[in-house]
Order: C-alpha cells, then structure tokens, then sequence
C-alpha cells in the first residue's frame, strides 16, 4: 500500500503532491470515534507525521470490528507507544525495520526470545529495563564436547 501511495505521488503533478503532503489532520479534526480510539495518542497526536497518522486512523478504523482482546492489546500498545521518548520511537522502528529483513528461522528466534521475556516475572523485566540499552544479556556460548558451556569470561582458562 505504501509503495503504492509512494507510486501516486511520483505521478501526481506538483500541487497534487502538495495537496496530498499537507493532508494531515489535527486531532480536533479527527471524528468522535476515531479520537475514543486514538485517546492514548492524543497527546502526540499534532506532533506526528502524516503517514503515521495514516497508519493509526486505519487502525481506528479496524479497531470495531476487533474482537474485545484485540482492542485491548492495541490500546495497550498505543500507551507503551505515547510513553516513548522521540528517540526510543526511532530505536523501536530501527529494531523493528532490521528484525523485518531477518530470514525466517531468525525470526522465529527472536519471536521465541521476546516470549520468553514477556514470560519472566515483572522484577526481572524492571531489572532488565533498567540496563544501559548497550548492555546486552550475553547469549549462552557454545557448548564444547566436554558438554560444559564454554565461558571465556569465567577466567578459568
């Protein structure tokens, strides 16, 4: 669809594209149902780009034929989304763009990883939140034929 949109507007004369550019509503110009569904995103609202409010009014627009569990996940991602910082958003869509060009099984590696996480106790989750965002949890090394994992930082070598 965006790749579409981006087609349209490489076509479009120049006040096409800028008729299309500019359409952009602010949020007292959304609809009653769109703003009940966007409410956590109000207060960004007027600072996002268009294509980003593009993106969340087809949500809303979705959103009732959702069922109840659905609708309460995406609110529940758009309160997580609203709380971020600009720069978290940009790391977030960063993380998101490169676990997009993953082949499969890396996918699936990483799917397994976040559910494991989404599985840990809320402390251990505050624990690892409270990391630096470049301190990694290592990941477990190799296991050599001994069977014992490997760990050069263990200092036993």
């Amino acid at each position: 669809m965006a790749l579409a949109a981006a087609g349209l507007i490489a076509l479009a004369p120049e006040t096409g594209l800028a008729q299309i550019a500019l359409k952009s509503p602010s949020w007292s110009e959304l609809s009653p149902q769109e703003r009940s569904v966007l409410a956590p995103l109000a207060p960004e609202w007027d600072r996002m780009d268009a294509q980003r409010k593009q993106k969340w009014r087809g949500i809303a627009q979705r959103y009732p034929q959702m069922k109840p569990d659905e609708q309460a996940r995406i609110h529940e991602q758009m309160r997580g989304w609203a709380q971020l910082s600009p720069s978290e958003r940009r790391e977030a869509r960063e993380q998101y763009k490169s676990i997009n060009k993953l082949p499969p099984e890396k996918k699936a590696d990483v799917k397994q990883k976040w559910e494991q996480y989404q599985n840990l106790p809320p402390e251990q989750k505050r624990e690892l939140a409270s990391r630096p965002s470049g301190s990694k949890v290592p990941a477990p090394g190799p296991t050599p034929p001994s069977g014992k994992p490997s760990n050069p930082s263990s200092g036993s070598r």
